[in-house]
């Protein structure tokens, strides 16, 4: 079986993925399936190493986001790109569910109200898109969440501050060293690696195992009670 693609698609990570004997420019797909492995292998060294590193983190940072939500607060989550995409994801599972039915908890992403993020952006700047939000809306006791695979976004540290400054408590999802967002929270997550969709990938992972612990926690206070 072959699969056709342009003759512009020739090469991949330094190895061809067209074969230039074939007129047809069909896939070899041995080598194309290789590269399939090996970036799966490479996700799961990772999250395997993150394991390692992190687990203490991801823990602590559920329990801030857990007794948070006990308590009457409520999440808000925030980034760029692919970092926005997960605290919508993120924002979606607490408010809906992730395994368990429930009661809804409260998270709002700050991400997805255009007419707020073009207004501000506009008046106030880009880097304020966040930060103006978390001042009107955050309430002492909320737990404000940044991601940022680089950990220097600088609209992620502007509103990391205004959090702090509300007396919110902070959790920063970062990747690489971690960057000026791991200094800025209280509880960091860095997920030690350089490719940002390797970062991303664990980044939700992370994101789906504070779902499953905060769940589990929030059952066990009901049951306490």
């Amino acid at each position: 079986m072959t699969l056709q693609l342009s003759s512009h698609v020739e090469c991949l990570d330094g190895y061809s993925l067209l074969s230039r004997e074939r007129l047809n420019n069909e896939v070899n797909f041995e080598k194309a399936e290789a590269h399939v492995a090996a970036s799966l292998r490479e996700g799961a060294d990772l999250r395997l190493k993150v394991a390692g590193n992190c687990g203490r983190q991801i823990v602590e940072a559920a329990l801030l986001i857990s007794d948070c939500l006990a308590a009457g607060g409520k999440l808000l989550l925030f980034g760029n790109g692919g970092s926005a995409a997960d605290a919508q994801h993120l924002a979606a599972e607490f408010v809906g569910r992730f395994v368990v039915e429930r009661l809804g908890l409260a998270a709002i992403a700050l991400t997805t109200d255009s007419s707020i993020l073009t207004a501000v952006a506009n008046d106030y700047g880009f880097e304020r898109v966040f930060a103006r939000q978390i001042e009107a809306l955050a309430r002492p006791g909320d737990v404000a969440i940044g991601i940022s695979t680089s950990g220097n976004s600088a609209n992620v540290l502007a509103a990391m501050k205004q959090a702090a400054k509300q007396n919110l408590k902070t959790i920063g999802l970062s990747g690489k060293d971690g960057g000026l967002l791991a200094k800025a929270s209280d509880v960091s997550v860095t997920v030690p690696a350089a490719n940002t969709a390797r970062i991303q990938e664990c980044h939700i992972a992370i994101g789906h195992i504070w779902c499953e612990l905060v769940e589990l926690d929030q059952r066990l206070r009901r049951l306490a009670a």
